[in-house]
């Protein structure tokens, strides 16, 4: 019989796993404007295995003199003048997505976040730039560790692409949702819990084929 698998808090030095995506105005996180945020934990079933969690998301407003490339709108499809977007202000957006963080560490016996991402860097230079912004006193992530599934795809699939790595793990891929914050953080949240588990299961089939050998 197999032995009870550790608590989440157990398999991260006390971190929890949350896929973050963000999509902005361009590429520079204290000149260009935050536009929209999704996070979504990831979680472990009773048997063991990586899931991902509750997604929560938010449009954002641009913060006081934010610049905005027209490029980056084209991209991503986001109409700033619309009134279907919802944005909220910066600091209540960290609100919407930090409140439910630190609800799922504290249910997982874990000390902090640790952020999950695509470029992770990227997401997280965004994220700290508006932290700062708004002086916020309560963000539950890692200042500046990540879990980025660049690497774990390049590792397990040879792809760096978001869109391939995620083919790739035989993960459906729908191009036009794509540049969306919710979508890619449950594309990548499937990937990142994709590549976990198969992991898993070599390392416990690694036993049985050492003796086979």
């Amino acid at each position: 019989m197999d032995a009870p698998h550790p608590r989440m808090a157990e398999r991260f030095r006390g971190f929890l796993p949350v896929v973050v995506d963000v999509e902005t105005g361009g590429f520079d996180c204290n000149r260009h404007a935050l536009l929209e945020i999704a996070a979504q934990p990831i979680e472990l079933d009773d048997d063991g295995y990586y899931r991902p969690g509750e997604l929560v998301s938010t449009h954002v407003e641009p913060f006081p003199g934010a610049e905005i490339d027209p490029r980056s709108l084209e991209v991503t499809g986001i109409r700033l003048d619309s009134a279907l977007r919802g944005a909220v202000d910066e600091r209540t957006a960290l609100d919407r997505v930090f409140v439910p963080v630190r609800a799922a560490a504290k249910r997982h016996g874990c000390q902090r976040a640790i952020l999950v991402g695509h470029n992770a860097s990227f997401d997280l230079g965004f994220l700290n730039a508006a932290v700062t912004r708004v002086g916020h006193k309560r963000n539950p992530f890692h200042p500046f560790s990540t879990f980025d599934t660049v690497t774990l795809a390049g590792m397990a699939y040879g792809q760096t692409v978001l869109s391939r790595a995620v083919q790739a793990a035989g993960i459906s891929w729908d191009g036009g949702q794509a540049h969306s914050a919710v979508y890619d953080t449950e594309r990548t949240a499937l990937l990142f819990c994709t590549v976990l588990n198969r992991w898993r299961q070599c390392v416990r089939a690694g036993p049985a084929i050492a003796s086979r050998e």
